[in-house]
């Protein structure tokens, strides 16, 4: 189980509920336009939560690395979503270096 935060209290959810409120909030919060008025810049104050949706997403890549490998690297041949994420992780200092879990070596090149 995943302690989630898309509920009032943080509570515990299932993987695939884990991710689906995980997606949910990051787009309904990407998508605001109070916090996010032009698609070309941030505003400071919404600034600071990036960090926080970035690593839940990138939990979401972990656990299909560790659970569901062969589906993982199928997935990542075809569309490089998680070095691409990892890639905006690291220039924008938005998941800390010891939680990016998954091996270089498992990324597309």
């Amino acid at each position: 189980l995943y302690l989630c935060a898309a509920h009032k209290a943080p509570q515990e959810c299932n993987a695939i509920s884990y991710i689906f409120h995980t997606l949910d909030g990051a787009a309904s919060f990407l998508n605001n336009d109070k916090l996010f008025p032009n698609r070309s810049s941030i505003l400071e104050s919404s600034a600071p939560k990036l960090p926080s949706i970035a690593r839940r997403v990138y939990r979401i890549f972990a656990h299909s690395y560790f659970h569901h490998r062969t589906v993982f690297e199928e997935f990542e041949k075809r569309t490089h979503l998680c070095q691409r994420f990892h890639a905006f992780s690291v220039q924008f200092d938005a998941v800390p270096q010891n939680m990016l879990v998954i091996p270089s070596s498992a990324l597309s090149s």
